[in-house]
């Protein structure tokens, strides 16, 4: 049971790491939408594309980024609502907030 604990914790531990990094990466593109495939691409050797996709998820849910199809003025809500390679982010107002130590987030380090 105690190697189940810490493999969950570890588990924890990384999402948290992940969407940091992957905020600020959204962040340090700063294009208009940057596309989801280059905040992947760029995060290749560090976060596997599965973890990116749930990172985005997340930060999307919680209101720190928002998608739109690229190419279009299409928001979407989530990324149930189109393909990941159509998709585009940019941080919110809550997301520069958090990047500039404004507010907290259990799931998210610091």
């Amino acid at each position: 049971m105690e190697n189940r604990t810490s493999a969950e914790e570890l588990r924890r531990s990384a999402f948290r790491r992940n969407n940091r990094i992957v905020l600020q990466t959204i962040n340090v593109m700063r294009e208009d939408y940057t596309p989801l495939e280059s905040v992947a691409d760029a995060l290749e050797n560090t976060i596997e594309l599965a973890d990116v996709t749930d990172c985005v998820n997340y930060l999307t849910e919680s209101g720190y980024i928002k998608l739109r199809i690229r190419g279009t003025q299409t928001n979407v809500t989530d990324l149930a609502d189109a393909e990941f390679s159509q998709l585009g982010a940019k941080l919110t107002a809550k997301g520069i907030q958090f990047l500039n130590g404004k507010i907290d987030d259990p799931c998210i380090r610091r």
